[in-house]
């Protein structure tokens, strides 16, 4: 995977993840009685993230960046399929927990995948594009799914996005490229 792909990756699971996001309290409002529970489901999910980091750092410097970019994408295509069958806050609540798990992979990936590839002296410049790139597929899509949440049932746009998340996967599967090179790979040459 070279660093042009990785943008596209990274604008298409940005694209997916907006979609749902700012509207998914309106299925958790559909579910729940209250705020507070939106407020207790998000928390849960940023708990998740938060006590996952650690391991998930120690495994991908191990494992390397491609496959949790595919644990990610195929995570997410699948769990997003489950979203629109939940009934009871619970249902949700479980649901933060494995989107947290799955969040922390994103964000951790990400930035190992920036810091392998960006050169250290125009770090600075480059993340600021890879920033335009990915901000604005995510800021269409917030637009967009706004208009089809009108059209279509709230449910329906998590399967479109989980569409989107499987073929994020279909693109790292199909770069042929391997990823960047473990810690332990860096150090054997």
């Amino acid at each position: 995977m070279n660093y042009k792909r990785f943008i596209v990756y990274q604008g298409t699971v940005g694209m997916a993840a907006s979609m749902i996001f700012p509207f998914y309290i309106l299925l958790i409002k559909n579910v729940g009685t209250s705020y507070s529970q939106f407020g207790w489901a998000y928390g849960i999910f940023s708990l998740t993230a938060a006590l996952c980091y650690p391991l998930i750092g120690k495994i991908t410097d191990k494992a390397g960046d491609k496959a949790f970019l595919l644990i990610y994408s195929w995570g997410m295509a699948l769990i997003l399929l489950a979203f629109p069958l939940a009934y009871e806050i619970w249902h949700v609540y479980l649901l933060q927990i494995i989107m947290g798990i799955l969040g922390a992979v994103q964000k951790n990936t990400e930035k190992t995948v920036l810091a392998r590839y960006v050169t250290k002296a125009t770090a600075g410049k480059e993340i600021g594009n890879y920033h335009v790139w990915t901000s604005i597929g995510a800021a269409a899509a917030v637009i967009a799914t706004g208009y089809l949440v009108d059209f279509l049932t709230i449910g329906s746009i998590f399967y479109l996005a989980s569409l989107l998340f499987a073929w994020s996967g279909f693109l790292i599967m199909k770069s042929g490229e391997p990823a960047p090179l473990s810690v332990e790979e860096r150090l054997a040459k």
